[in-house]
């Protein structure tokens, strides 16, 4: 069958089926800059929270805000996973032990939220018929000890043809364009987006044609700009490289493609045939338009690595409900006409986003958070001079603030367990594995390991540098005392005399012995090597005089 023929087919078959009820959320971690503040003082979210005329709202949680607003979803979600997670998910309760004000036990996580936008309008092609998305919700999630933000888009959409919500999978979630076309559009991202409001109105929209503009950004900054609407949608958060006022700043950590979970009701998904799991498994990265490269791993142990088929059974009676999940994306697929799929209270729509939500969230906060250590010593040993006693010493603060900020990394937000529940802990497994997760740990502690290493020596160091001077003096004191202390203290009456001569007595014998202290410790070193010297026994007399002078004048010093 020729490629041509494959897509006619493809598309005869996209005719035919539809996606009823299609979720999408896209995660998107960025990296923040530090706070130019005190140590303690001011937190990137204190800071958002305290701006006046923000898009971004703080939101509580469904624990302390209204009581009629936790859900049974909520208490699944809740109950799913282990202690310790719960308690870094949500907190822990207030008990009569704790004051009012007291914020311990408080979650690490603080989650922001804009409700100004309403829908996303997508053309995702030129020319083609626009399609528009309901905004589910907007937040912006920040972490304790972490100079890191995620955002959150979660977008719905009814009844879509699978070859349209497959090409929302490759080219929503983008943040800037990988080149342009002979017409000047964009590559792989969608056409035109644009964010409306209550009644409908534009908000703002993309503009990834404009080539000029991203040329020239890359050009100046040496970092890739971000689309219009995307860095709208970030407001008042600004970016790091970028000239516009803003004190929360932020900067790229991996490619411009987000992370994205999606959610598919399909009529009837025992009809999807091997090609279309794998087109769908892989949109996020596979081009809709291109053939299926059959040599591919990915595409040729595809069931084996990505898929977990729990709950997939091929049969009338069900359930036909197949995750799928590559690292970068985690799909969920499922029947449309089941009852328990669709059911956003106690069903797989509710566990998708809820539970797998977390899941997902979890797994690519952990990397993220890695990657963000990984740059930050990476740019402590690019602003490290040696020669410059400043940087050496900012590079030494920066280096062991990280390692501090990595221990509590570990205790609080590294979990190889989530839940006691097989399929929960086998997609978190799955999900792990494909970012490279406990690899990635494990390099990032051996570096900071390494750079904590190199600051323990270099103490150690100046530690055995200074005990040699401290033992040098000792030593030339040890002749001043055994001296004095055969002949008496008073070798020299400095009890007579009138005043004045005592004084300048005084006076002179503190400058000739401070003098010959500062002399002992400016050549401690070569005094070291001449008392080595002198203790050796194989080495003739000469050299232990010529060893001698070198202590007196400047010379060359024994190696």
């Amino acid at each position: 069958m020729t490629g041509e023929n494959s897509g006619m087919e493809e598309k005869m078959a996209d005719g035919e089926l539809r996606v009823p009820l299609f979720h999408a959320s896209l995660l998107w971690p960025l990296q923040l800059e530090a706070l130019a503040t005190k140590e303690g003082e001011g937190r990137h979210w204190e800071l958002l929270e305290a701006l006046k005329d923000k898009p971004w709202q703080r939101i509580d949680d469904e624990f302390t805000a209204d009581p009629g607003m936790f859900q049974e979803r909520h208490y699944r979600e809740f109950v799913s996973f282990l202690p310790y997670v719960q308690r870094f998910l949500y907190g822990e309760g207030r008990s009569s032990k704790r004051s009012p004000g007291d914020d311990i036990g408080e979650s690490p996580v603080h989650v922001f939220r804009r409700k100004d936008v309403a829908s996303l309008r997508l053309t995702l092609r030129p020319g083609s018929q626009p399609v528009t998305l309901h905004v589910v919700h907007l937040d912006l999630y920040f972490f304790h000890d972490l100079d890191l933000v995620i955002l959150n888009l979660e977008v719905r959409g009814k009844d879509l043809p699978l070859s349209q919500a497959r090409d929302i999978l490759f080219r929503f979630g983008r943040a800037y364009p990988s080149g342009w076309d002979e017409d000047g559009c964009g590559l792989h991202n969608v056409h035109l987006s644009e964010w409306l409001d209550h009644d409908d109105r534009i908000l703002t929209f993309s503009d990834t044609e404009r080539r000029a503009k991203f040329l020239a950004y890359v050009c100046t900054h040496r970092s890739p700009g971000i689309s219009e609407h995307w860095a709208w949608l970030l407001s008042p958060l600004v970016p790091a490289h970028s000239d516009l006022p803003g004190e929360i700043r932020y900067r790229l950590i991996e490619y411009h493609r987000m992370p994205m979970m999606a959610y598919l009701a399909v009529d009837n998904p025992r009809r999807l045939k091997s090609e279309d799991w794998v087109r769908i498994g892989l949109a996020t990265v596979m081009h809709p338009d291109e053939p299926l490269p059959g040599n591919e791993p990915s595409v040729r142990d595809f069931v084996g690595l990505y898929c977990q088929d729990r709950y997939w059974q091929n049969s009338e009676s069900g359930p036909n409900t197949r995750f799928i999940c590559t690292g970068n994306a985690f799909t969920v697929v499922g029947d449309a006409a089941s009852p328990y799929f669709c059911n956003g209270e106690r069903g797989v729509l509710a566990q998708f986003r809820h539970q797998h939500f977390v899941i997902f969230l979890i797994a690519h906060l952990h990397r993220a958070s890695l990657l963000v250590f990984s740059e930050i010593l990476v740019d402590a040993v690019n602003d490290l001079n040696i020669r410059n006693e400043a940087s050496v010493r900012r590079f030494k603060r920066r280096i062991r603030a990280n390692f501090e900020t990595f221990l509590r990394f570990t205790h609080r937000y590294w979990f190889h367990e989530l839940s006691e529940r097989p399929h929960l802990q086998a997609l978190y497994r799955l999900c792990s594995r494909h970012l490279r997760n406990d690899s990635l740990y494990e390099e990032v502690r051996d570096e900071i390991r390494e750079m904590s290493h190199y600051l323990d020596s270099d103490s150690q160091r100046r530690q055995s540098n200074t005990v040699v001077r401290l033992t040098v003096i000792t030593i030339l004191g040890l002749i001043a005392t055994v001296t004095t202390g055969y002949f008496g203290m008073n070798i020299i009456p400095f009890g007579e005399g009138s005043v004045g001569e005592r004084i300048v007595h005084g006076a002179v014998a503190t400058v000739v012995f401070v003098s010959l202290v500062l002399f002992a410790i400016a050549r401690s070193k070569r005094l070291s090597d001449f008392l080595e010297t002198l203790a050796d026994e194989r080495v003739p007399f000469g050299k232990k005089m010529t060893a001698l002078g070198q202590v007196l004048w400047s010379g060359r010093r024994r190696g």
